[in-house]
C-alpha cells in the first residue's frame, strides 16, 4: 500500500510539472510523459497526460508508440535523434555569428553548446520570453556552457534582428528557434515567434526551426491560452487580460526544418516524414 502511495506522488508531481510549466521544452515533457505511464501503464493515464499539454504533439507521438516500442527504444531515439540535430546545426553556425534565439529549446540549447565544444565561435542574442522569462533559463544553460549571451525584453527583438544603421557585428546573423509543433503549413511556437520571424525575413535573415521530428502532426493544434495571472496578478476592475501562450508561424518565413534528417526546406521535410 506504502508503495503504491509512493507512485501515485511521483506521478502526481510530474503531471504537477507538465501543467505548471515546471517541466519545460517538448522533449524533456515527453520523457517525464514516458516516466509517468511507465508507473500506471493504463490508457486513463494516457488520456489524462495528453489533456495535460495538448498543444505537445511530441507528447502525443510518443504515448502513441508506446504500444508498439520498448520504454528504452523511445527514450533512445530522443538521444540519437539530438546527435545528429547537433551535428547537423554545426554546419551551420560560421565564425562570429550572431545566433537569435526565443523562450526555451532543449534541442536549440544542446546544439548550441555542442558547437561550442566543437570550438565554433559565435555568441547569442535571446529574449526573456516573458510571461514566465523560460528564456533566463535558455541564457543560464548557454552561459555555463561557456557561451555569450545578450539578453533582453521581448519588446526589444526589433533592435537586435534590423539590419538598418548598425554595423555588422550588432545585428544578429541567424534566427534560431525550436518548435512545439511542426504542421503541414508552419510550426508551432512560443508567442513572440510570429513576429520574429515577420523582422527576420524582413531583414533577410534566414530562420530555421531546430526540432526533433517527433514534433510534426498533420492534425490540427489548438493555440493554448494560459492563467491570466501569469501576465498580472490582481489586474484593476474593467481591465481585460489575454495570455495566449503559443503561436502559428507559416512556412513561408522558415529557411529550413533542421532535424536528424538533415537540413531541409520545409516541404522536403514534410516529403521526409510522410
Amino acid at each position: 500500500m506504502n508503495d503504491f502511495f509512493k507512485k501515485r506522488k511521483v506521478f502526481n508531481q510530474i503531471c504537477k510539472g507538465i501543467k505548471e510549466l515546471e517541466i519545460q521544452g517538448a522533449t524533456n515533457i515527453a520523457k517525464k510523459a514516458l516516466e509517468a505511464y511507465q508507473i500506471f501503464p493504463f490508457n486513463r493515464t494516457k488520456k489524462k497526460l495528453l489533456l495535460l499539454r495538448p498543444t505537445e504533439p511530441m507528447l502525443s507521438n510518443v504515448l502513441e508508440r508506446i504500444e508498439k516500442q520498448s520504454y528504452n527504444d523511445l527514450i533512445k531515439h530522443f538521444s540519437e535523434a539530438q546527435e545528429k540535430i547537433n551535428k547537423n546545426v554545426l554546419k551551420l553556425i560560421k565564425s562570429n555569428d550572431i545566433i537569435f534565439t526565443h523562450c526555451h529549446s532543449t534541442n536549440v540549447v544542446r546544439a548550441l553548446i555542442f558547437a561550442k565544444k566543437h570550438e565554433k565561435k559565435f555568441q547569442v542574442y535571446n529574449t526573456e520570453t516573458r510571461p514566465l522569462y523560460q528564456g533566463r533559463k535558455t541564457s543560464r544553460e548557454l552561459s555555463s556552457g561557456g557561451i555569450k549571451v545578450t539578453q533582453f525584453v521581448d519588446s526589444a527583438m526589433a533592435v537586435f534582428i534590423e539590419k538598418e544603421n548598425k554595423k555588422d557585428q550588432f545585428f544578429s546573423t541567424k534566427i534560431f528557434l525550436g518548435a512545439d509543433a511542426i504542421t503541414n503549413q508552419g510550426i508551432i511556437n512560443k508567442i513572440g515567434s510570429k513576429l520574429i520571424a515577420e523582422i527576420a525575413h524582413n531583414n533577410k535573415v534566414p530562420l530555421y526551426i531546430i526540432a526533433d521530428s517527433w514534433k510534426f502532426t498533420d492534425k490540427k493544434v489548438s493555440i493554448e491560452n494560459r492563467n491570466l495571472n501569469e501576465v498580472w496578478n490582481k489586474v484593476p476592475k474593467k481591465v481585460k487580460v489575454q495570455n495566449p501562450a503559443f503561436e502559428f508561424v507559416p512556412k513561408k518565413y522558415i529557411k529550413a526544418i533542421v532535424s536528424e534528417f538533415g537540413i531541409l526546406k520545409y516541404d522536403n521535410f514534410l516529403k521526409k516524414i510522410k
